[in-house]
C-alpha cells in the first residue's frame, strides 16, 4: 500500500489543482494492483477498480484521503466498480456540493474542459494525452489544423489557445462535438475559425480536401470501436489519404492507444501507405502514467511531409 500512497502524494503535489492520474496500476509497474487506477478530477477523486479487490484496500485509501491537509483534500471520494453491471458506483463520502453524476468543469494546463466523471468509457477528456495537447498548443501558431476523430475537441481547444488560425474538427458523434463547442466557449476562445463536422470520415474526404491543405493533421482514433474504427484494419485507410490533405512541409500527429499494437505498427503502415511522411519523434508520455512496457502505452508519433 505504501507504493500507492507515495504515488498519490507525489502526483497531488504536482497537480496544482488540475486533473491528474494519481495512481496508474494498469501500467504494470505495481505488482498486484494492475486493476486499480485513481484519478483526480478536482474536487473529486475517483477510484476505478476493474476487478474485485479486498475491502481493506478501499478502507485504507478512504482513510488516507480523509487525513490529507485541507489544501489538497478532495471534496468527494467515489469508487467505480467497473467489473459490475449493477451498483457500480459507490460514494464513499462527499464533503462538498459537487455531484459526481453531473457535468464537471476541470482544468488541464490552464485550460478548462467539461467532463462527466462517472461515464464508463469516455468521460470527456483522456488524461494520458496531456503531453500531446501541450505539444499542439506550443506548435499551432498561425496554422490551419485538421483534427480527425475529434471527440470533445480538446486538441482544438489547445490549438486555438496556441494561436492556430483555423481548426477543422471531424467526429461521427454530434454529441461529443457539442461538448467540444462548449469547451471552446468556457475558455472564451473564438470559434469563428473553428468548424465542427459531424460526419463519417470515410465518406468525407472530398469535404476535408476542400478545407485544406493543412499545416498539421491530428489523427487520434479509437483503437477498437466496432462499426466505426478498428485500428488494425482501418488506420491504413486514413494514412493513404494524408498526402493529399497535408501541405508540403506540414506535420502529422499519429496517435494509437492499443496495448496490442506498438510504434512499429504505425511506422510500418506509414512506410507502406504514405512514404512522403518522415518520422520525427515520439511525444513524451505523461509521468503520471508509468508503464513497464512503453509500447503497450499510448503512442503519439510526429511526422513531417517531405517535398
Amino acid at each position: 500500500m505504501q507504493a500507492i500512497f507515495d504515488s498519490i502524494s507525489t502526483q497531488l503535489d504536482l497537480s496544482q489543482g488540475e486533473v491528474r492520474r494519481l495512481f496508474h496500476g494498469r501500467g504494470h509497474c505495481f505488482p498486484g494492483y494492475e486493476q486499480l487506477i485513481i484519478d483526480l478530477l478536482p474536487p473529486l477523486v475517483i477510484i476505478r477498480l476493474f476487478e474485485e479487490h479486498p475491502v481493506e484496500l478501499l478502507e485504507q485509501l478512504d482513510q488516507f484521503f480523509q487525513q490529507l491537509d485541507d489544501a489538497v483534500k478532495p471534496d468527494a471520494l467515489v469508487v467505480q466498480h467497473r467489473y459490475r453491471r449493477e451498483d457500480s458506483v459507490e460514494l464513499r463520502w462527499n464533503n462538498g456540493t459537487v455531484d459526481p453524476e453531473q457535468l464537471l468543469q476541470v482544468r488541464e494546463l490552464g485550460l478548462k474542459y467539461n467532463v462527466r466523471p462517472l461515464k464508463n468509457q469516455n468521460s470527456g477528456l483522456f488524461l494520458d494525452m496531456r503531453e500531446g495537447r501541450r505539444w499542439v498548443r506550443q506548435n499551432s501558431q498561425g496554422k490551419n489544423i485538421l483534427n480527425l476523430f475529434a471527440y470533445t475537441c480538446a486538441f482544438s481547444v489547445a490549438a486555438i489557445a496556441g494561436g492556430a488560425s483555423r481548426v477543422v474538427n471531424l467526429d461521427m458523434s454530434r454529441g461529443a462535438l457539442s461538448t467540444g463547442r462548449d469547451n471552446h466557449r468556457i475558455n472564451q476562445l473564438p470559434t469563428d475559425q473553428v468548424k465542427f463536422l459531424g460526419h463519417d470520415l470515410f465518406r468525407s474526404w472530398g469535404r476535408l480536401k476542400r478545407e485544406g491543405p493543412y499545416d498539421l493533421v491530428i489523427v487520434d482514433p479509437p483503437s477498437f470501436q466496432r462499426g466505426s474504427f478498428v485500428a488494425s484494419d482501418d488506420y491504413r485507410k486514413v494514412l493513404r489519404r494524408l498526402p493529399e490533405l497535408t501541405m508540403a512541409g506540414g506535420q502529422v500527429l499519429l496517435c494509437l492507444n492499443s496495448p496490442a499494437l506498438g510504434s512499429d505498427f504505425l511506422l510500418q503502415l506509414v512506410d507502406d501507405c504514405c512514404p512522403e511522411l518522415r518520422y520525427c519523434e515520439r511525444i513524451t508520455h505523461p509521468a503520471d502514467f508509468p508503464d513497464r512496457d512503453p509500447e503497450q502505452a499510448l503512442k503519439v508519433l510526429l511526422f513531417q511531409k517531405t517535398g
